[in-house]
């Protein structure tokens, strides 16, 4: 009789099944152990349905922990590998994925793995010839220094923070160490927060390290991602660069993790498994025994109070080596504009005007995820802040109440501002297609050049439109967050942030941290390859801490000041927090459950612990899903981990209701 083996499938069930080995097999793999039959796939069949999963384990009787009778054990189809896509070292990882973030053991595996069945040919990265070449570089005293520190063999500060003003010379170091690291015959992983967006460190990469190097991108199709997959198995790639799901990269031998732009929130994962790229680099990296090396200019604050408190060993970087100079960043008050549906401000005109004349470029940023619906005097700029989460509150136009999206906290929004009195109040913001219009309108003879979501609709598009501005064949570029990210333009002058406050009032304990990091990052842009670079940040609220130390530069102050907030009103990094997100399609139904729910909670609440909550999501309707929340906050993860997996394994919820669970999330929107 044959074997049997233990399958993983990509289903929401925290278990192996167990099968009989295929009927046709090869003599070699009848006769083949456990090491060489793990982590290949097999096609099952799961019910009526056909399913590829993973072989896990291999008995020769039927192993005690299977529940069904030897009756109704089926055979596997056939295996659809001849060597395995999961080596023991990532099905470890998984299993690690599967407890902390509350996810089946299957989607944790299968979140890792290609789909491909048949290997392809992987088409590469397609760069501009115009780029300036990346060739290796002589270190700075900084960079060399950032580069011994980094390599010292220390396993007890095995976590490294390259921290540095936009181009600083960041990825000079992480090239230099990773190339120390392969002289080891060790690999190394390389992130970045979106491949289409960060080009110069990808050809950076792929130029120094050639053949050696694997691009994972969102681009390749499974096939082509199923080859990539098996030159990194096979040694023929050492060093692999990628976004987010390339931390899973199946490296042998892995020496280093690089995580380029640390603090972008596309490092965590939007679905199921709800995974940070940069929890799991340090899961990998503590169970190697091997560095992590982090970078930004604007760290998550996470990061930085990590850095402050020796958690994490700080490498500073403190000179623009391309030739430029920070630029000259100087903040305009709308408030005080003699037209006020102008999202152009007099100033930023002016200075579109004397840069265009001089035949350079302007970059316009515009932060789409705003919130116009916040109460605001216009007097003097106070804002309604929750009096128990102290986070923007939201106005509900239908039924008149000013809420909170944490704790469900409500009033009536005042007539007349509470600080000053005033009756110049209420609330304000520009649409994207309003702003594209204006600058239309105000420069008809210039070429302008829009990318968003919107606007880049197949696949390339995004970088044909980036290297055509590279190329000079437009003068304007109006962008939202795609922009701050990783891009140089050598011939860009100006950068003018539309509207600062958007980011500022949605209701999200990070919206001050968030704000300050785009302002950075955008300036950013300007005056990276000559010393005449100029920022103009437009805000109703320029006095505003986010707004007015990131044009003054301030990055110390304003980490000193965030982090005794956070620590005052209980917000990660000093506790820790875990969402449930409730959604249907069925108008009532998901705030029905969240209140079901939360009652369970109450009854088993774990000592330490806060439920907050239910309330409904600040974006209440997505994709025609209603959604409410419950947030569980608390100094112990376990805890909290605990609590949502009891509910989660215990409580039936409505057949027309999901419940989402993300550890430590990042968004609360």
């Amino acid at each position: 009789m044959s074997r049997y083996i233990d399958v993983v499938l990509n289903l929401p069930l925290n278990q192996a099944f167990t099968y009989h080995e295929p009927l046709k097999i090869s003599e070699e793999d009848k006769n083949a152990s456990e090491d060489v039959l793990f982590g290949r796939r097999v096609e099952v069949r799961f019910g009526n349905r056909r399913m590829t999963g993973i072989v896990t384990a291999l008995y020769d009787t039927l192993p005690p922990t299977c529940s069904v009778g030897e009756e109704k054990i089926r055979a596997a189809a056939k295996y659809v590998d001849t060597e395995p896509v999961l080596t023991r070292e990532l099905y470890e990882s998984a299993k690690w994925v599967s407890r902390y973030y509350l996810t089946a053991i299957g989607e944790a595996v299968f979140a890792m793995i290609p789909s491909g069945k048949r290997e392809s040919d992987a088409s590469g990265f397609s760069f501009s010839d115009t780029e300036d070449s990346f060739e290796k570089k002589n270190l700075s005293g900084e960079q060399q220094a950032a580069v011994n520190g980094i390599l010292d063999g220390d396993e007890k500060r095995l976590f490294h923070y390259l921290y540095g003003k936009t181009g600083s010379g960041k990825t000079e170091v992480f090239l230099s160490a990773a190339e120390k690291i392969l002289e080891k015959n060790k690999g190394v992983i390389y992130l970045v927060p979106e491949i289409g967006l960060t080009p110069q460190v990808v050809k950076a990469v792929v130029r120094r390290f050639g053949n050696t190097a694997a691009v994972l991108h969102s681009e390749l199709t499974p096939s082509q991602r199923l080859s990539e997959w098996r030159r990194i198995l096979h040694r023929e790639a050492r060093i692999v660069v990628g976004a987010r799901s390339a931390v899973f990269a199946p490296v042998p031998d892995l020496g280093m993790i690089v995580i380029d732009e640390e603090h972008d929130a596309s490092y965590k994962a939007g679905s199921t498994p709800r995974y940070h790229a940069r929890q799991v680099a340090m899961h990998r990296c503590t169970t190697l025994g091997i560095p992590l090396v982090m970078g930004s200019a604007t760290p998550s604050l996470e990061a930085w109070s990590a850095m402050e408190n020796g958690t994490i060993k700080r490498h500073t970087l403190t000179q623009r080596l391309a030739g430029g100079a920070m630029p000259e960043i100087k903040s305009v008050n709308l408030s005080l504009e003699q037209n006020k549906e102008n999202c152009l401000s007099r100033e930023l005109k002016e200075r579109m005007k004397a840069a265009l004349a001089e035949k350079r470029q302007i970059i316009l940023f515009l932060n789409r995820r705003g919130f116009t619906h916040f109460f605001r005097c216009s007097s003097c700029g106070f804002e309604m802040k929750c009096k128990n989460c102290s986070v923007s509150m939201t106005y509900h136009k239908a039924e008149n109440r000013l809420r909170c999206h944490y704790c469900g906290y409500s009033i009536q929004p005042p007539h007349q501002c509470p600080k000053c009195g005033s009756l110049d109040v209420g609330y304000s913001g520009f649409g994207t297609e309003y702003i594209e219009a204006e600058v239309k309108a105000t420069f008809p003879n210039e070429k302008i050049l829009r990318v968003d979501t919107d606007s880049v609709s197949h696949k390339g598009e995004l970088q044909e439109k980036l290297d055509a501005f590279r190329k000079g064949e437009y003068s304007i570029l109006l962008g939202t967050q795609m922009v701050a990210k990783g891009l140089n333009f050598p011939a860009l002058k100006l950068v003018g942030v539309i509207l600062a406050d958007s980011s500022l009032h949605l209701p999200d304990f990070r919206a001050s941290e968030r704000t300050f990091a785009l302002i950075t990052q955008v300036a950013g842009r300007a005056g990276r390859f000559f010393p005449d670079g100029e920022v103009i940040v437009q805000s109703y609220s320029p006095d505003m801490e986010p707004i007015a130390l990131a044009v003054k530069g301030d990055i110390d102050t304003f980490y000193a000041n965030e982090i005794k907030q956070r620590n005052v009103l209980g917000f990660p990094p000093f506790v820790r927090m875990l969402r449930l997100v409730f959604r249907s399609s069925v108008p009532g139904a998901a705030e029905k459950a969240a209140e079901g729910a939360a009652v369970i909670l109450r009854k088993n609440k774990i000592p330490g612990t806060d439920i907050m909550g239910p309330a409904e999501c600040p974006i209440e309707l997505v994709a025609g899903n209603w959604r409410h929340q419950i947030l569980l906050r608390g100094k112990n993860i376990g805890a909290l981990q605990k609590m949502a997996s009891n509910l989660l394994n215990g409580y039936t919820a409505p057949q027309n209701v999901y419940i989402e669970s993300d550890v430590d999330p990042v968004s609360l929107l």
